[in-house]
């Protein structure tokens, strides 16, 4: 009998060690003087050089997170003073979310970081073999709620 792959230990273990990578980086980061970037920060500004003056809806959405986390999120980089909300010309109901220079002098940061990341998570594998991974993963986040 052919044996599995143990897709749900590995996809939990391999986010834990991800995470924990990341967070050494930072540290490192923080060791040298430098404020660390957050991965869901640095989420935010790269959706924001992309499309300046996104809704916090569509924010929310690109980046896969509940609106209440979005806004929390955005509002202590507000603190920082990297992005600004303001009110939609359309619907001042709506707000729309920009960078600033201060979140702008970020980014060429965040590239190299997240150019040395790729490089190490794709270390070893073919285009075609990285093509399924994402294939795979893609399609986990489509699942949706289990089933009863």
């Amino acid at each position: 009998m052919a044996s599995h792959p143990r897709l749900i230990f590995l996809l939990n273990s391999a986010q834990r060690r991800l995470q924990q990578w990341m967070a050494q980086q930072q540290e490192g980061a923080a060791q040298a003087g430098v404020r660390p970037v957050s991965p869901a920060q640095a989420g935010v500004l790269f959706v924001l050089e992309r499309s300046d003056g996104v809704t916090m809806g569509q924010l929310a959405e690109a980046l896969d997170l509940a609106p209440s986390a979005a806004s929390g999120l955005v509002q202590r980089m507000e603190a920082l003073g990297w992005v600004a909300r303001r009110p939609s010309p359309q619907d001042a109901r709506t707000l729309q979310l920009w960078l600033l220079p201060a979140g702008q002098a970020q980014l060429p940061g965040l590239r190299a970081a997240a150019q040395h990341i790729r490089q190490r998570l794709a270390a070893g594998f073919t285009e075609a073999e990285l093509r399924t991974v994402a294939r795979w993963l893609t399609h986990v986040q489509s699942l949706g709620e289990p089933d009863d």
